[in-house]
């Protein structure tokens, strides 16, 4: 062909800059996108032998080679695809935005329905400019009696077009890399990238260190090989097991990704292999949801649930969104319902709408159906489990039951489909549900049935042993989603109400006590007089209870609504403003059957009385929360000094 030069064919002047600099937010993407229009030239020639409209040798090896070379500081993407023709060069690269995917889509979608062709915008093989100065292009076309073309363009903006001489079918690009994009040519770069953006694309892809290659040809050729081949009784060389696995090297993706197979065709063991290669998370996951679904969309993906230590790990997930097996990105929350980002997973959509640079979503109600289809399959998973293999569901509840709560806070139909599926765990290690438990429910004055609650076994253990001793029951919530999930169920059933053990001193608890008793009304009023005074706490109110358990001596008390005030106040960083700001305060309840208690009333005047209301109080507060440092450091302190007087006496 005679030589040929022009401008690109671009509606806006200002479009390309854009494309360079703005279009992708990830320079590395280039690779994702001429690697994807690789393996799409291979998929078009794949259709068109199926189609009888070409021949192809039965041993025909489909593959995608990309050859870093950093001493040329050059990249070379080759594949063995549909390669084009100049007319198709000058159509679908100088014309920038025509979509050769699309175009050929429309051409053939009455002829067959087989693998999907990825690319749909036509703008990805100008993401290579993002990171050359200069670009090449060597094709031969399928057709018969078409010559190879060469393309070359400095800048982006100019073209020139000559004969190649190219003489394999395919397409061949060559990036001549700018000096700031020196870094993708390197292999191990190239290979992280690739491993991002194409581990699972459908034709085997190989990476070639040029450099490598060319110092081990060297090797070879200096090297003489003098012993003779070992060959079996028929004369047949026999292959060293060492020659066996430096036979050809191996493709760095899988095209046949675990979720395109079917559920029936997978092992748990191929589940969890997947799991760690993808995510590098060594701890196995506790089970998983294999989506696979072909009407009235195509969706396909593995959801893991993964086994969370809540102490040192961050409970965000990673859900990675792929289209026809081409990554896209990371968490995409239109997509992926947003509490369901706490899990690992992939999901791969074909007929996600993106956005020309394929890598976000464009608005469209398709894809609130897809999260819908999501969610519903999450849940029938999980009620399934429930009902069928409980003793799991109840195993694994430890972990799960932030994933559950999460989600019925932020989706009303999960939450209508998981409400009588959410179990708790009680006191005697048991697993119940609201259902069950509303038997044992202990009515409020506003007609209320209170469910009694646990924060911290260790923190609370004295009000657990008052609850287990007065045959009580409670529930254990210890994770941060257990506050705004049960004032969510509060507000769902008015009848209800959550309340923690040391929020008051319950009738169990206590013995019945004569309204008109003068004795309690006195030491209430000397005991709150004396305490105030010792503990310089003029606001301290202070109770005096008869309670069945004589061993006990103070216990402190702070209403439920007082102690989510302040669970909300530390929420948005106000933990330095005074509680009683908001008529927010501890309430000390002594056990007028307790001997220290008793004590301290009958020896209000006596010295080592301050003494043992200190300690009393700090006592009582140990067992309700932390105490801040230096009240723990007077803590212990008092208490050297308390077993050093009866020591001495």
């Amino acid at each position: 062909m005679n030589r040929e030069q022009g401008s690109l064919s671009i509606n806006s002047e200002n479009i390309f800059p854009i494309i360079k600099k703005w279009l992708y937010s990830d320079h590395d993407i280039f690779y994702r996108e001429l690697v994807s229009n690789g393996c799409d030239a291979i998929t078009k020639l794949k259709k068109l032998s199926l189609m009888s409209e070409v021949e192809l040798a039965d041993d025909e090896k489909f593959k995608l080679d990309v050859i870093v070379d950093a001493n040329d500081k050059t990249i070379k993407i080759i594949d063995n695809g549909i390669g084009m023709t100049a007319d198709e060069v000058r159509e679908y690269i100088n014309q920038i935005a025509f979509s050769g995917a699309a175009d050929f889509l429309e051409k053939y979608k009455d002829k067959t329905n087989e693998d999907q062709i990825i690319g749909h915008f036509g703008l990805g093989f100008y993401s290579a400019f993002m990171v050359a100065d200069k670009v090449t292009i060597d094709t031969l076309s399928w057709k018969d009696g078409e010559s190879a073309v060469h393309w070359e363009s400095e800048g982006g903006t100019e073209f020139e077009m000559s004969d190649s001489d190219k003489i394999t079918r395919g397409t061949e690009i060559t990036l001549y890399l700018n000096e700031e994009s020196y870094e993708f040519c390197n292999e191990y770069r190239a290979r992280e990238v690739l491993d991002k953006y194409c581990s699972f694309m459908p034709v085997e892809i190989y990476l070639i260190n040029a450099a490598a290659v060319k110092e081990d040809v060297e090797e070879v050729v200096d090297e003489v090989v003098e012993e003779a081949p070992e060959v079996d009784e028929d004369g047949n060389v026999i292959e060293s097991e060492v020659a066996k696995e430096d036979k050809g090297p191996k493709p760095i993706n899988d095209t046949l990704p675990l979720w395109a197979k079917h559920p029936n065709e997978c092992t748990d063991e191929e589940y969890k292999d997947f799991y760690r290669k993808v995510f590098h998370d060594y701890k196995e996951p506790l089970f998983w949801i294999h989506l696979n679904m072909d009407y009235p969309f195509n969706l396909k993906g593995i959801l893991y649930f993964p086994k969370i230590n809540t102490e040192y790990d961050s409970i965000e997930g990673t859900i990675k969104l792929y289209n026809n097996q081409v990554f896209i990105a990371d968490n995409i929350k239109e997509v992926i319902p947003e509490f369901l980002m706490l899990l690992k997973g992939t999901i791969d959509c074909p007929d996600l709408p993106l956005n020309v640079s394929r890598s976000a979503l464009q608005n469209d109600g398709f894809v609130r159906k897809i999260s819908d289809y999501i969610t519903k399959k999450v849940a029938d998973k999980l009620s399934g489990m429930c009902k069928t293999d409980r003793e799991n569901y109840e195993k694994f509840w430890e972990d799960i039951n932030p994933f559950i709560k999460y989600g019925c806070l932020k989706d009303d139909k999960f939450e209508e489909k998981m409400k009588d599926y959410i179990i708790f765990r009680n006191l005697e290690d048991k697993f119940i549900s609201l259902k069950d438990y509303r038997e044992d429910f202990e009515a409020t004055k506003e007609n209320k049935k209170v469910i009694y609650y646990v924060t911290d076994e260790q923190q609370q253990s004295q009000y657990i042993n008052m609850f287990k001793e007065a045959g009580q029951d409670a529930i254990v919530l210890k994770h941060n989603i257990d506050q705004p999930f049960i004032t969510s169920l509060e507000q769902k059933d008015e009848t209800i109400k959550f309340q923690r053990i040391d929020a008051d001193i319950t009738e169990s608890f206590r013995e019945e006590i004569d309204e008109n008793d003068e004795t309690i009304k006195e030491q209430a009023e000397a005991l709150t007089e004396l305490f105030r005074k010792v503990l310089e706490q003029e606001a301290l109110e202070v109770k005096v209870e008869k309670l069945k358990n004589e061993n006990v001596s103070s216990v402190v008390t702070l209403s439920e609504e007082s102690r989510r005030m302040q669970d909300m106040m530390r929420m948005y960083n106000m933990g330095g403003m005074d509680p009683a700001m908001f008529g927010q305060s501890v309430t000390l309840v002594l056990n007028a059957n307790n001997k220290l208690v008793q004590y301290v009333f009958n020896n209000k005047e006596d010295d080592d009385v301050n003494i043992v209301c200190e300690q009393l109080y700090d006592l009582a507060m140990i067992s309700h929360k932390p105490l801040e440092p230096e009240k723990m450091t007077k803590f212990i302190d008092r208490s050297n000094r308390i077993m050093t007087m009866l020591v001495e006496k």
